[in-house]
């Protein structure tokens, strides 16, 4: 289980650092790929063949599953680490989620996100996240 956040910095290459505690979850392979709210989902390739399952399972005359799955599997690129526990987040990757130097890692149960430090404070800023509004959702969703 991925739970935490961290902040990191991007280097020229476009490399990141993923803590130590994410590295040993994901283990030597894993797959990077657009995520939802413009960060990066980063699965463990465990995690990543149930989604994938779920993904191939959805059917194909319709046109949101179509573009649904389109926009996981076109941007999904399979990683490691470096000797110094970096990723390399291929350029398109960058783009789609605005991250140019700070970013913010965060452990979200299955699966790790990535964003930019803008995107992130934004985030938490955001109506979403006020306390009555998280109330309001969890009874809604029987939490």
């Amino acid at each position: 289980m991925f739970i935490g956040e961290y902040q990191h910095g991007l280097d020229a290459k476009g490399r990141i650092i993923i803590p130590s505690k994410f590295r040993a979850a994901l283990d030597e392979q894993f797959v990077i790929t657009r995520g939802l709210d413009k960060c990066l989902f980063v699965y463990p390739k465990k995690e990543w063949e149930i989604f994938e399952e779920k993904l191939k399972a959805l059917p194909l005359t319709k046109r949101d599953a179509r573009a649904f799955t389109r926009f996981f599997f076109s941007g999904a690129n399979e990683c490691d680490f470096d000797k110094q526990g970096r990723i390399l987040i291929p350029n398109s990757l960058r783009e789609y989620a605005e991250i140019e130097k700070d970013a913010v890692v965060i452990g979200v149960a299955n699966r790790v996100e990535i964003w930019s430090k803008e995107s992130w404070e934004a985030y938490n800023q955001s109506d979403l996240l006020s306390s009555d509004s998280i109330a309001s959702k969890m009874e809604e969703l029987g939490i």
